[in-house]
């Protein structure tokens, strides 16, 4: 198995610990934010499921498709968070459709982004530096 195909396995475990944040009990509040940040709906959680899985199959596949799925999903989820952290709403969620640009204080907008962006900046640099046999 390949670095970036053990990155993928990575992502899928990862992944799927977000699609089950929602029903992990104690990690959301009384309003239903996880760790009092971000709420998560079944759009969500679907999303982080079909983007584990994905993972999962570019990692057991090979190192070609891990290397698609790192670059593909790491610029996706990145351009997210970074949209994200300039205008409070993201395009994965259709948020940015839906609610617009939101006033929200910075500090939040970092902590609601930072998955995205850590996630997706990890998940495109492995992708291009580690893609090279």
């Amino acid at each position: 198995m390949s670095r970036l195909q053990k990155i993928s396995l990575g992502f899928f475990v990862v992944l799927l610990g977000a699609a089950a944040l929602n029903y992990l009990p104690g990690l959301t509040d009384d309003d239903g934010l996880a760790f009092g940040i971000f709420a998560l709906d079944i759009f969500d959680d679907s999303l982080h499921a079909a983007s584990a899985l994905w993972a999962l199959v570019a990692a057991l596949m090979s190192h070609r498709a891990s290397k698609i799925f790192l670059i593909t999903f790491g610029a996706l989820y990145l351009g997210d968070g970074l949209l994200g952290l300039a205008t409070g709403s993201g395009y994965l969620d259709f948020g940015i459709f839906n609610n617009g640009v939101l006033d929200l204080p910075f500090s939040f907008k970092i902590l609601a982004n930072l998955p995205h962006i850590s996630l997706g900046g990890v998940g495109l640099a492995s992708g291009l530096l580690l893609g090279r046999r």
